[in-house]
């Protein structure tokens, strides 16, 4: 974790830790979306001016690409693991367990990617295109993994490695959204327990 003894571009102490700032950030950026967060929004949750958070991170955009970073290594981590699992039901079960855990914790609810790229307007739309970029290497991973469980006779021939990933991304996108519609972890875990109910596979 970076220190308050680390120095600025300018050789100057930062007078605050990046990390901590930086987690800050994040959480505004989950709770409001790349829009909906202000500058000002920003430094007051941060604990920082506007020239800290510039030298530190740069604009927005770059600063909103950092959190994003942060929030797939810290927040998303449970998506390498699930990859590891099995079978290609086993990968959906810890998707969807991760998924409500993340869900029904101390972070904002909803899933930052989802916000960002429903809610960009036109002058976001580097933003937009940066989290579909993301969410397209993920869903790759995801893809590769059930071709290896269709190969393995994880699910019957006349399902399709494709079909079966877009029907979890989906079902996972869905179950963020409606977690930050205010939906119960009971409503959650129904959700997670119907889908696995009807998973055509072992």
């Amino acid at each position: 974790m970076e220190i308050e003894a680390q120095t600025s571009h300018r050789g100057r102490p930062r007078e605050f830790d990046v990390d901590v700032a930086l987690a800050a950030a994040l959480r505004v950026f989950w709770t409001l979306g790349y829009e909906g967060a202000s500058m000002t929004d920003l430094t007051k949750a941060m604990g920082i001016t506007r020239p800290s958070l510039y030298a530190a991170f740069g604009n927005k955009e770059e600063l909103f690409k950092k959190a994003l970073d942060l929030y797939e290594r810290d927040k998303q981590a449970y998506v390498g693991e699930a990859l590891k699992a099995k079978t290609a039901r086993g990968v959906a079960e810890h998707l969807l367990q991760g998924a409500i855990d993340m869900q029904t914790g101390s972070d904002p609810r909803g899933c930052l990617g989802v916000i960002s790229s429903t809610a960009c307007g036109t002058e976001a739309e580097s933003i937009r295109q940066e989290v579909l970029e993301r969410r397209a290497s993920s869903d790759a991973a995801l893809l590769a993994r059930f071709e290896r469980a269709r190969a393995e006779g994880d699910f019957p021939d006349h399902v399709t490695a494709e079909g079966l990933k877009q029907y979890l991304s989906a079902v996972l996108q869905g179950l963020c959204i409606q977690a930050g519609a205010g939906a119960s972890i009971q409503e959650l875990e129904q959700l997670k327990a119907t889908t696995l109910a009807v998973w055509p596979g072992r």
